[in-house]
């Protein structure tokens, strides 16, 4: 299926999804959106035909809340998935078996194309429970045979210990912990490359830059992997790199892949960034069309030396929704990482800060050896940390700098943006 010829893979999707359009015409939802265009499953007939079905999105989710989008009865289902909102009721996604199965094997692949096989030790230190990644990548390592440890996150102390005593290879990590994680290490002494036997780190639930990729291989002395999912396709394993880290493939057997303008909804280029749309063809109690993301993305145009022939997307730079606009210019917090995770005197942490009417003020860990040079040097370094950020913002922020360690952090997901205006 990897390695299935375009026309063969093309002819795939076009049959399953002519079957789930079937599928969902008996969900309300979609039959009272087929009735208002007078569309019918049938009327799929090629790939272009796509564009003919509606948009679904987050707002669709949480108004059919709690199961009124689901195209089996409520004994079909096996699991209840929510992804968090920061207000109001969440998004309930649910899962009967053989989308358990489905998403298990999806991510198996995953596994297997980075080269992990049943002889590694794999320490899950992500959320279980309501949240996908932990569970689906938990199930994805035991289909291949790989001794599972379900530590969850944080407790840096135990981590350590399972690491320590079941020579963990493999782990499952957000960027943020990655960090908190390394700089833990190095208070206590270890030596990541001499004294454990990590060597992978699949890398995930939060947006990070090339950038920081590098420095978090530099940190854990491991081989560090993308990876992307939402819990409203499967959850993780939607996409992932390969051995060659030339773009994450995006399995077309399972979601029909597009990525369109945020603003007009019309498609983009191949190597022109927009907004992920994905399709769910595969999917028994929740099929999903045309689900706006909001993540930014782009196809990436070409073949991979893998072989693998499912279409390759380039690592996640932000959310449409995540974006700040300062001064009548949009900014992204990923530009800011870019920047900043570039730089070899800086270290871990950052903060974004916006306050006033538009005053936007970037605190910057330096690295120990950075605080070492005169005070001149430090502030030449501050005004060239801003004159870089100015280059990439147009906009050129205030820029603190302060020793490594001094920023809060926490074991989870990082808080980088610090919004005060609206307070």
């Amino acid at each position: 299926m990897e390695t299935l010829e375009r026309p063969a893979l093309e002819a795939l999707q076009l049959q399953r999804l002519q079957d789930t359009v079937r599928r969902v015409e008996r969900v309300p939802f979609y039959r009272k959106k087929f009735l208002a265009t007078g569309l019918k499953a049938e009327d799929i007939q090629c790939a272009d035909d796509l564009r003919r079905l509606p948009f679904t999105t987050a707002a669709d989710l949480r108004e059919n809340y709690p199961d009124g989008l689901l195209a089996v009865s409520r004994d079909e289902v096996l699991r209840l998935h929510t992804s968090s909102g920061t207000t109001g009721k969440p998004k309930a996604l649910f899962f009967s078996r053989r989308d358990l199965d489905n998403a298990a094997e999806l991510l198996a692949r995953a596994f297997c194309m980075t080269g992990v096989t049943r002889s590694d030790v794999f320490q899950n230190m992500m959320s279980y429970g309501l949240f996908t990644g932990g569970l689906m990548m938990h199930y994805g390592a035991e289909k291949i045979g790989c001794l599972v440890i379900p530590s969850g996150p944080g407790t840096s102390e135990r981590q350590l210990m399972l690491m320590q005593d079941f020579r963990t290879t493999v782990v499952h990590i957000t960027p943020s912990y990655c960090f908190y994680f390394a700089d833990f290490l190095e208070k206590k002494g270890i030596n990541p490359r001499k004294d454990l036997a990590l060597r992978k780190a699949f890398v995930g639930a939060e947006p990070y830059t090339e950038e920081t990729c590098r420095k978090i291989e530099a940190a854990l002395g491991v081989d560090v992997y993308n990876s992307y999912g939402l819990t409203e396709m499967n959850g993780p394993g939607v996409a992932f790199e390969c051995e060659h880290k030339s773009g994450l493939h995006l399995w077309e057997d399972n979601f029909v892949l597009e990525v369109i303008h945020p603003i007009t909804g019309e498609p983009v280029k191949d190597g022109e960034t927009g907004e992920l749309v994905l399709t769910s063809i595969n999917r028994e109690a929740m099929p999903l069309l045309r689900y706006r993301t909001r993540d930014l993305t782009s196809i990436i145009p070409g073949t991979c030396p893998c072989g693998r022939t499912h279409r390759r997307i380039h690592r996640i730079t932000g959310r449409s929704d995540d974006m700040l606009i300062v001064r009548g210019v949009n900014i992204f917090p990923q530009q800011i990482e870019r920047v900043l995770m570039a730089l070899p005197q800086i270290g871990r942490n950052y903060v974004i800060q916006l306050d006033g009417l538009d005053d936007l003020t970037v605190t910057v860990e330096l690295s120990p050896s950075a605080f070492d040079g005169e005070v001149g040097h430090l502030a030449q370094l501050q005004n060239q940390i801003a004159e870089k950020l100015r280059a990439e913002l147009w906009v050129r922020p205030k820029v603190d700098l302060v020793a490594a360690g001094s920023l809060p952090v926490a074991e989870g997901k990082a808080r980088r943006v610090i919004d005060k205006r609206s307070i």
